[in-house]
């Protein structure tokens, strides 16, 4: 008896082929997810001025604490989010607030900052406390306590009016101190890869207190920020050599805040 094998050699190239392209195309995925992980999720953070900056992930745009007027964003696209941190003008900014575009922006702020957010025209306010945490789409927010600790500098920043913040996107922990001296719950902090920490006087505190904290809770990597206090602004090299004379696996980077200052 003949067998004809055509049929049969014909039915194995085609399932070859199938393997082929179905293994093609699960590459294609893989390289996809691969690239939209490191390039598009993490975060970039431009500063702007003292305590302002820029966040940029995942097509998303989000302020933090924006001062200097809508002219200062010029250059980033409308904000998705905005952070803020207190009640006071370097963080709480109502003549930039009300210069901004807000149509599509959701605020998130403590209590004492939303109070005072009714006249803006803005898609949504979401009032976040200390020890809070609201999760989002494509990050999260935890609310850490902020406040002063020196009787000479309790009438500045009250325990449970305002927010520092830790933002995790895409898996990268970020932290910012707000205006806050070097509190029990910035020294217990856990796992933070990028910390943004505060130093100037009269306000929050010194250069030497905010290096302990940093020695203390050990983030990956530290940026001095908000360092203009009423006499200048503060020796953040100073900081660093504290910091990396005790512990050089922790990395300062120093941005310039100031630009228009020495």
């Amino acid at each position: 008896m003949k067998t004809n094998i055509l049929p049969l050699l014909m039915a194995f190239v085609l399932l070859a082929s199938c393997k082929t392209e179905t293994k093609n195309k699960e590459k294609k995925v893989n390289n996809a997810i691969s690239q939209v992980s490191k390039d598009d999720l993490s975060a970039k953070i431009t500063p702007i001025s003292h305590a302002t900056a820029v966040i940029e992930f995942d097509n998303t745009t989000m302020y933090l604490d924006p001062t200097l007027g809508a002219a200062s964003f010029s250059n980033f696209k409308k904000a998705n989010y905005i952070l803020i941190t207190d009640i006071h003008g370097d963080h709480m900014n109502m003549k930039t607030l009300k210069e901004l575009d807000l149509d599509s922006t959701t605020i998130i702020a403590p209590k004492a900052v939303t109070d005072n957010l009714s006249a803006l025209k803005v898609k949504e306010i979401i009032t976040i406390n200390n020890d809070e945490t609201k999760n989002f789409t494509n990050f999260k927010v935890e609310a850490i306590p902020m406040y002063n600790l020196r009787e000479e500098a309790l009438k500045f920043h009250s325990k449970g009016r305002g927010n520092g913040y830790i933002l995790t996107i895409a898996d990268e922990r970020i932290y910012f101190s707000g205006d806050t001296e070097d509190i029990p719950e910035m020294r217990n902090l856990k796992n933070i890869d990028k910390a943004f920490v505060c130093m100037n006087l009269p306000y929050t505190m010194t250069v030497v207190s905010a290096a302990n904290a940093v020695l203390a809770f050990k983030p990956t990597k530290v940026y001095p920020y908000h360092y203009r206090g009423t006499e200048g602004l503060s020796n953040v090299a100073k900081f660093k050599e504290i910091v990396n004379e005790k512990d050089k696996n922790i990395e300062v980077i120093q941005w310039n805040w100031y630009p228009n200052r020495k």
